[in-house]
């Protein structure tokens, strides 16, 4: 029996060590932890169950029979973060610099088949080369049967993917069918095909970093939704989103206790400025209706004019999706409208109400938004928010003009509650724009233009440049001071909670791609 238990602990030691102590000493040359580090800052202390410690490829070409590793490479089993329970792998790159075999592809399911069937949270660590080459397709056939799961699982539990090492090829695709990816910087990357290729085929001369870099994918593709400094940071980043989430999609997110006090905030009454030309920063806002130091921000460095995050209200966990008047004067344009289109749709997956603060003026014009596609994308954030069945409330805090004003959470959209700042303008467009079409000829015709102007802004102001023409109608529920917006929302969420709405039956709908 002793012998027996000596044979299982020379074998767990092993497998411990990866690909070994020097190839460890490599990974933390190049300031990466090892996956199992990872974990080990990831999960409450203690907490880890290992699956699969012992399993081996089954390769025989090329020589593989002569170099076995006991957990081929990838880490997998579950544990707690905060007490909750979730699944999680980490990709060894000490061990074939982890690329992905059978084996490694059939334990990465397994704990994927595992977090759907007990309904918790899966996080990927991702550090991986790509495909063993060794192993042709069946390798590929692995990122297939990743791939399948990630849709399968989608909307159903949480899924965060970080990349904290290389991730390429097709290794790069379980990643963007995730909810959100994080990555590292100067040591993470994400491309279809990388530096090399790029050269022979397109003749471009970019490096790594250039083209799937941490930042590249923050600020241009979007591809990435946060970025960190280290490998501590980026992990510290999921703990503290996966507090803002939900178990499943048949489940609620978890409230913290909060006591009600005087919800007044007067400093929300001198944020927004009395010229209606001058930005300001929806963030202030956003801090000033919010549990204090609440808001984890998504997407920060991705389109700019909107801003998209996670919250917490008396306690309780939602959404938010607000224009941005620092930046191109808040419009919706392409960008815009996918990044708070894709943020609508998992609140709405996973049952985080949507609170949606709006101060815009229109879509962004030009060619080149219209040659991209503004229409379509434009129509994606229409989508998501219509289709979205969640608790949704809307607080028009200056401009609301145009389509932008019917995407942008309208009543007419399916919103729950809709309030306004007694300073709001809600029109077809801006009251000089309007002038200039309404009463071209009668301008045209003035002896003095430019003051005929003037006086027709006042007039088509009085009528329209108010929320008070939509609040006779039913479209704005109330108008409100600023200052008595936050209790105003603790009210209406808390009424809303038990929200339930009857939907045609259907297989899916056909959102614009």
């Amino acid at each position: 029996m002793k012998e027996n238990e000596k044979i299982l602990r020379d074998k767990l030691a092993q497998s411990q060590l990866g690909g070994g102590q020097t190839r460890i000493d490599k990974q933390h040359a190049k300031g990466k932890l090892t996956a199992r580090e990872r974990i080990h800052f990831l999960l409450d202390d203690g907490s880890f169950e290992e699956l699969g410690a012992l399993v081996t490829h089954r390769t025989k070409d090329f020589g593989m029979e002569k170099q076995k590793f006991y957990g081929d490479g990838v880490v997998t089993g579950y544990g707690t973060i905060n007490g909750r329970q979730v699944c999680v792998f980490a990709q060894d790159f000490t061990v074939f610099g982890g690329a992905l075999s059978e084996t490694h592809a059939e334990k990465i399911c397994k704990i994927m088949d595992m977090a759907m069937n007990i309904g918790v949270p899966l996080i990927g660590l991702n550090d991986s080369g790509g495909a063993r080459i060794q192993e042709g397709v069946r390798s590929l056939g692995g990122y297939a049967d990743i791939f399948h799961r990630n849709v399968m699982a989608s909307g159903v539990i949480p899924q965060i993917s970080a990349i904290m090492g290389p991730c390429a090829g097709g290794a790069v695709y379980s990643p963007a069918m995730t909810d959100f990816t994080l990555m590292v910087e100067n040591s993470s990357y994400m491309f279809v095909t990388g530096p090399n290729v790029v050269k022979t085929v397109t003749n471009e001369e970019v490096t790594s970093e250039e083209l799937g870099g941490a930042l590249t994918h923050a600020t241009k593709s979007g591809v990435t939704h946060l970025t960190a400094g280290n490998d501590i940071q980026c992990i510290d980043q999921i703990k503290r989103m996966i507090g803002y989430m939900p178990q499943n999609c048949e489940d609620t997110p978890v409230d913290l206790p909060y006591e009600m006090g005087d919800e007044i905030r007067e400093v929300l009454e001198s944020i927004v400025p009395e010229n209606a030309q001058q930005p300001y920063d929806m963030r202030h806002v956003i801090k000033g209706i919010i549990d204090e130091e609440s808001f984890f921000e998504i997407h920060k460095q991705y389109a700019e004019n909107i801003v998209v995050g996670f919250a917490r209200i008396a306690g309780k966990s939602i959404g938010i999706v607000a224009n941005q008047p620092m930046s191109l004067a808040g419009v919706l344009d392409v960008d815009a409208s996918k990044k708070a289109a894709r943020f609508t749709r998992f609140c709405d997956c996973f049952n985080i109400p949507l609170l949606v603060l709006v101060d815009v003026p229109g879509f962004l014009p030009g060619t080149d938004q219209e040659w991209n596609g503004i229409i379509t994308n434009g129509a994606k954030l229409l989508y998501a928010l219509s289709e979205a069945t969640v608790p949704k409330v809307t607080v028009i805090t200056r401009k609301a003009y145009g389509g932008a004003y019917d995407v942008m959470n309208s009543k007419h959209i399916g919103a729950d509650m809709n309030y306004a700042w007694p300073g709001a303008e809600i029109a077809v467009m801006g009251a000089k724009g309007a002038s200039e079409i309404i009463f071209r000829k009668e301008i045209a015709a003035a002896n003095d233009p430019a003051a005929k102007l003037v006086e027709k802004e006042q007039e088509y102001a009085a009528l329209f440049a108010n929320p008070y023409s939509a609040a006779e109608r039913g479209f704005i529920d109330e108008v409100i001071l600023p200052k008595n917006t936050r209790r105003k929302l603790i009210k209406a969420f808390t009424m809303l909670e038990n929200k339930a709405v009857a939907l045609p039956k259907k297989k899916h709908g056909n959102i614009p791609l």
